[in-house]
């Protein structure tokens, strides 16, 4: 049936007909996604040619990125064979300077995504087309949130390569969008920060510096719409986590620009995180948060110990969060930590995973909320300040706790 069609494409001499021939080849390749590897052979040597022929015709060339978007997922890794006519197809499709652009940027940018997440490894062409992206920021129309899954996809591709080359340039589009954008724009945004930190904590601040002091000073500031606030603290907790000297030096920087002290900037974050921690709706994010907070210990510091007491409350509302009864053993553990040889069959109806659903799972492996233990870690960071302070601090510490908050830290803690 595939090759009877393929024929009749090539047949056909109406525009629209040839349209309607490739629309149905589009859903066959939908439908059997990777079994259409042994027959699109011949259909991936003519589409060039068709290309081509209809310079004129853009509704034509729409249904071609169509078919080339379905033809790509169907690939999955070997379409990087097509690379030579699918990259320069991309790069016209999403040129705002090109007067083709009009009708075939939604499309174009769809298959820019697509082969993104099916891409084994970056190529230089691959990263060049990121040179079409800035003015498309610039629009903010509506495929904004199509462009920031590509800024995404770059991100889990090659952060290193993708942030040395464009991150200046994107940190600067960022600053001019989130000044006017709506909320959901700005969460947009901010993911796109956070997955940078996530993949490269230590390169991701670097890049992503001009940023950071707007996310501070929402943080402390007490940024009133919850979904932002919560985009804030994730981001805030990677650096704090993550890149300690970083934000140590980040304290600094802010500490000069409000004309405050640095502890008591800290004091006010700390504050403002336990207030907020119910803003956050993700279980990630409320166990980074836990995390982070606990990173501060141990300390002498007067003002961690100040806010001690909400500390160890995020610790405690996490490990509630993700420890889960093991029923064989009557024991807790972290249900968030993952080991790789948790390996998800497919079933039938599923798609098969793309290569960035094997590179955020590669990532997660060695992501601290998935590879760190709450439980674990709550307990070497309260022993450790019990070995600073010695056994009566510590305890005078511990009494600023509320008693029902402690007996459950150590129900947690049993067995430690």
């Amino acid at each position: 049936m595939f090759t009877l069609l393929f024929q009749l494409l090539q047949q056909v001499t109406e525009c629209d007909t040839k349209m309607h021939v490739l629309h149905v080849l589009s859903c066959v390749i939908e439908r059997v996604n990777m079994q259409i590897r042994p027959y699109v052979g011949c259909l991936v040597q003519y589409l060039p040619l068709l290309w081509k022929q209809s310079e004129e015709h853009n509704m034509l060339r729409c249904a071609i990125l169509t078919t080339l978007i379905h033809l790509v997922q169907g690939l999955g890794a070997d379409s990087k064979n097509l690379y030579p006519f699918l990259l320069p197809v991309i790069q016209l499709s999403t040129d705002v300077s090109q007067p083709p652009h009009v009708y075939l940027l939604e499309d174009g940018l769809e298959l820019w995504l697509v082969t993104l997440e099916n891409s084994p490894c970056i190529t230089p062409e691959l990263l060049r087309i990121f040179q079409n992206m800035p003015p498309l920021l610039e629009q903010s129309s509506e495929n904004l949130r199509t462009c920031f899954k590509i800024i995404n996809g770059y991100i889990f591709l090659s952060s290193t390569e993708f942030l040395q080359t464009y991150a200046a340039g994107l940190c600067q589009s960022f600053c001019e969008l989130l000044s006017d954008i709506t909320t959901e724009g700005q969460v947009q945004v901010l993911k796109v920060v956070e997955n940078a930190l996530k993949v490269n904590p230590v390169l991701g601040s670097q890049m992503f510096q001009p940023i950071l002091p707007c996310v501070f000073r929402g943080i402390i500031e007490g940024e009133r719409y919850p979904v932002v606030m919560s985009t804030y603290l994730g981001v805030m907790g990677r650096v704090l986590l993550q890149n300690t000297s970083f934000f140590s030096s980040l304290l600094t920087v802010m500490a000069h620009k409000c004309n405050q002290e640095m502890d008591q900037l800290l004091g006010n974050m700390i504050e403002m995180w336990v207030d907020r921690m119910d803003n956050i709706t993700q279980p990630e994010r409320r166990k980074l948060s836990a995390l982070a907070l606990l990173s501060l210990l141990p300390s002498d510091n007067s003002v961690i110990q100040d806010k001690f007491c909400g500390i160890i409350n995020i610790a405690v509302e996490g490990l509630h969060d993700v420890m889960t009864e093991d029923p064989e053993t009557g024991t807790h553990k972290d249900c968030m930590l993952m080991s790789h040889l948790e390996e998800p069959k497919a079933t039938e109806d599923e798609e098969p995973p793309t290569e960035q659903d094997k590179r955020k799972k590669m990532l997660a492996l060695k992501d601290p909320v998935h590879s760190v233990s709450l439980q674990q870690f709550t307990y070497e960071k309260l022993k450790a300040q019990q070995e600073l302070l010695g056994e009566q601090g510590f305890q005078s510490l511990m009494e600023t706790v509320d008693t029902e908050i402690v007996t459950q830290l150590q129900e947690f803690l049993q067995g430690f």
